[in-house]
């Protein structure tokens, strides 16, 4: 049985044709480098968004907040 609670939705990917749309030459890039950019813009966004943006998101999409008084 699994838990429900610790059940994980990925959240983003990059591919070599993001880079390319900002003008990096990808010909040489393995994949060994585009796990290290994914993993840097996954601490990145953790640091910096995710804790903002997720309770807004939330919201939007009507989770409720669970009563304080309990």
């Amino acid at each position: 049985m699994t838990n429900k609670k610790l059940k994980q939705f990925q959240i983003i990917s990059i591919c070599r044709e993001d880079l390319e749309s900002k003008g990096f030459d990808t010909s040489k890039v393995d994949d060994g480098i585009m796990k290290k950019i994914a993993s840097k813009m996954a601490d990145a966004y953790s640091d910096n968004g995710f804790w903002i943006d997720m309770p807004i998101l939330a919201e939007h999409y009507g989770v409720p907040r669970r009563d304080s008084k309990k």
